[in-house]
């Protein structure tokens, strides 16, 4: 095995395209750096990274952009001084859902890539469609429903395929280009995601999709790691071969093209491995490798990640289950109304972060059984179409009550909303801008009753990236290593800043969890 110690894991997000190189020796991560689609490529004309149609709910982005943006980074990272002969190994993670339309031409252009065109131009004849629709995209609603209709109702597809259909994912917006777009449609050999697009690109073939990310597209069968027959024939005419394999997480798929080596000096014997989501590789990025750990991503919408063992469903259809990197399962589990309530709550009663929390010390755990239902959106967990604000022996006005209501129900609703996934987290790992507020970790800990951990990991899908092609390349050069040793130093916790469940709130919110839940359900039974 070569001494190369270098991991370069790449991540092309909605809005940039970033890069992690990690050390495996030092456990450190030696540089970071980031290609801003806007600023550094205006030419390609997005805003946020996408190009809207307002009216039609549609939003895409085009492709040329994110090879674009490959080339721009890599010659960032060349003339920054990154040893790019000393890269054992390339992997990314792409933006979920989102799906590139390619000819027939795709394979040939990519053998044929020159060091000295650019990526961009000579793959510009290979595109069916000239953009991309990404996860943002709201304009498949008919397609979901014909594809649902087809399999057997919500239930079904959830149970097939580990997600109801949604809007952004990739089966209905493959439907969609069927549907208004036949013809070219037909002139499409190849259909990639966002992730294998770039994998490809870095490999010179067109590259396998892993099942982290095949689980985004309403289209794999969860339980088995492969293409399912029937949602197949339930999305598209002759889909299944416009499809690459699905393949193991941990699969390299050959060395880099010989275009990376002559234009930026990477090693001709650099590793590239199977790319995933960037759902998928924040979870290893966030250190989540055994069934038990979670993750609660406290942003402008909460975000709840899980790890199982076993394949389970959700029967309301509201979470979603991924194949995980590091074996077994993940879910997600999104709820709207995160950070966005918790400002509408400070912001009615003219406080800030501080007296927010302040506030919520002057009101006693379970809130004497006041409650609030902090829908100021439409949810999607749980599913409720319009905003509907509820209190229940709550005045509007009371601070200590309402801010403390807020969090509670958050929090309520987070584990009632993962109890089909029978895994109660062991330990919970925070990020996202309110994990600074212990107030509001404090109430997390003690309604999942575990452990929580703040996390300082700042690009956690591009680390995820670098580590699973460390994790891939020492497997296959004959050193398997636990995924445990493979995260250990670059996702450890802030210590300091562990926040342990108060055992002596455990039947007070045991008491409330019941009740916010029925709370919950008759509140949305009226509407």
């Amino acid at each position: 095995m070569s001494d190369r110690r270098y991991y370069l894991g790449l991540d092309a997000s909605t809005q940039s395209l970033s890069a992690v190189v990690a050390d495996s020796s030092s456990r450190r991560v030696v540089y970071e750096g980031s290609v801003q689609f806007d600023r550094d490529l205006p030419e390609y004309g997005t805003e946020n990274g996408v190009l809207r149609h307002e009216g039609a709910g549609e939003v895409h982005a085009p492709p040329l952009m994110w090879v674009a943006a490959l080339d721009r980074l890599l010659e960032a990272m060349r003339a920054g001084g990154v040893p790019m002969a000393e890269i054992a190994a390339v992997s990314g993670s792409g933006q979920q859902h989102g799906s590139v339309y390619l000819t027939g031409a795709f394979p040939t252009a990519l053998k044929q890539l020159d060091p000295s065109r650019g990526l961009a131009e000579p793959l510009s004849g290979c595109l069916s469609r000239p953009t991309s629709p990404v996860w943002m995209d709201s304009s498949t609603g008919r397609e979901c429903a014909e594809i649902r209709e087809a399999l057997g109702g919500m239930r079904a597809v959830a149970e097939t395929t580990g997600s109801d259909t949604f809007e952004r994912f990739t089966g209905p917006q493959i439907r969609k280009f069927w549907r208004t777009a036949p013809a070219a449609y037909e002139r499409t050999d190849h259909i990639a995601l966002v992730s294998s697009f770039l994998a490809s690109v870095i490999s010179g073939r067109v590259a396998p999709i892993d099942p982290g990310d095949g689980a985004g597209m309403n289209l794999m069968d969860i339980a088995r790691f492969d293409w399912s027959p029937r949602a197949l024939d339930a999305t598209a005419p002759n889909l299944a071969r416009r499809l690459p394999p699905i393949a193991a997480p941990d699969t390299v798929i050959g060395s880099v093209h010989p275009y990376f080596v002559d234009r930026y000096g990477l090693s001709p014997d650099a590793a590239s491995v199977i790319w995933s989501g960037d759902n998928p590789s924040s979870v290893v990025g966030l250190g989540l490798v055994r069934p038990g750990m979670a993750a609660v991503s406290l942003g402008t919408s909460d975000t709840f990640f899980g790890t199982m063992a076993d394949c389970r469903t959700d029967p309301r259809g509201e979470g979603h289950v991924f194949g995980s990197p590091a074996g077994g399962y993940m879910t997600l589990i999104c709820f709207i109304n995160g950070s966005l309530a918790r400002e509408r709550v400070r912001d009615e009663l003219g406080l800030d972060w501080q007296g927010f929390a302040d506030a919520m010390a002057q009101a006693p755990p379970g809130n004497g059984g006041r409650m609030l239902l902090p829908h100021f959106e439409p949810e999607i967990v749980p599913r409720v179409a319009s905003p509907r604000v509820r209190r229940l022996g709550l005045d509007p006005h009371d601070a200590p009550g309402n801010c403390r209501a807020v969090v509670e129900a958050q929090m309520a609703s987070m584990r009632i909303h993962s109890r089909w996934m029978q895994v109660s987290p062991d330990c919970i790992y925070a990020t996202g801008g309110a994990s600074r507020n212990r107030a509001i970790l404090q109430v997390m800990a003690d309604i999942h009753r575990c452990p929580v951990h703040v996390s300082e990991v700042s690009n956690g899908a591009a680390l995820g990236a670098a580590l699973r092609a460390m994790h891939a390349h020492q497997g296959a050069h004959g050193r398997p290593t636990p995924w445990e040793d493979v995260v250990a130093g670059f996702t450890d916790p802030v210590h300091t800043a562990r926040v342990d469940p108060n055992p002596n709130t455990h039947a007070v919110y045991e008491d409330f969890v019941e009740a916010y839940e029925r709370f919950e359900d008759e509140s949305i039974a009226a509407d």
